[in-house]
């Protein structure tokens, strides 16, 4: 029912100190993202700064607060321009360590990997014949231009849901608004497949400007038995990044 996030680019620890969430709060948009996702995100940049401050206020006043500093924007550090999936989560992972940055992922330490993220494993081996993997590092699909965001960026931990309504669904907004407008050199939309799971994924369908979606409901254990399993949205997703003339995604995942 909630989704997740862990380092930098990729889900090894990163053996620099977590600089804080009040040390997020006044760093330029260049440093916080990608270059090209700071020009995208530029107009929502004062909600962003307010959620940011009600982060700081909340770690500051001795909530726990998911994911770290350092992983909180993680997910816009992928440049937008390499993005061709879209897989949009609900909240971060309420559950201490789980959380790293990007929906659905957990760091390949954790154990055992969320329910959800299980789920997620069950329907790629129906899908594709995968083997289910039993680390959380989904940094293989991100690397290939799957961008794995979640609706609200925050959330206090063992507590679902707490960071909803403080600025961060403007800023993922504007998010899947760039995403899905970006054009190539002769104007034509990028390629562009978004992953819908669950109403929260689907109420961004009209910001998709006529890229294709593949929706379900939530790969949730109270959900995934009423039509996640059987969808087939890997193969379904990589059949419609053909036909726009993309790559298609290598969804097996590394042993580690």
């Amino acid at each position: 029912m909630v989704t997740g996030e862990d380092a930098l680019f990729d889900l090894e620890p990163t053996g620099v100190a977590d600089p804080g969430f009040d040390a997020l709060v006044d760093l330029p948009l260049e440093e916080l993202m990608a270059p090209d996702w700071a020009e995208a995100l530029r107009p929502v940049e004062p909600q962003l700064r307010d959620a940011l401050a009600f982060v700081a206020r909340q770690a500051g006043n001795g909530a726990e607060v998911l994911p770290a500093a350092d992983n909180l924007l993680r997910a816009f550090r992928q440049p937008l321009t390499d993005v061709k999936v879209l897989i949009l989560g609900q909240d971060p992972y309420p559950t201490p360590g789980h959380a790293v940055g990007l929906s659905f992922a957990v760091s390949r330490q954790t154990r055992p990997i969320p329910r959800s993220l299980a789920n997620i494993y069950r329907e790629l081996h129906d899908d594709l014949g995968l083997p289910p993997r039993v680390h959380g590092d989904l940094s293989a699909w991100t690397d290939q231009g799957v961008l794995l965001l979640n609706r609200v960026l925050s959330v206090e931990a063992r507590n679902a849901g707490s960071h909803r309504n403080k600025g961060w669904e403007a800023l993922t907004t504007a998010a899947v608004t760039a995403v899905a407008n970006r054009t190539d050199a002769t104007g034509r939309q990028r390629p562009l497949v978004a992953i819908l799971w669950g109403k929260d994924a689907e109420g961004v369908a009209p910001l998709l400007a006529g890229a294709p979606s593949v929706v379900s409901v939530h790969p949730s254990p109270l959900s995934a038995s009423r039509g996640f399993f059987g969808s087939k949205p890997f193969s379904r997703t990589n059949d419609l990044l053909r036909a726009q003339g993309a790559d298609p995604i290598k969804w097996e995942l590394p042993v580690l």
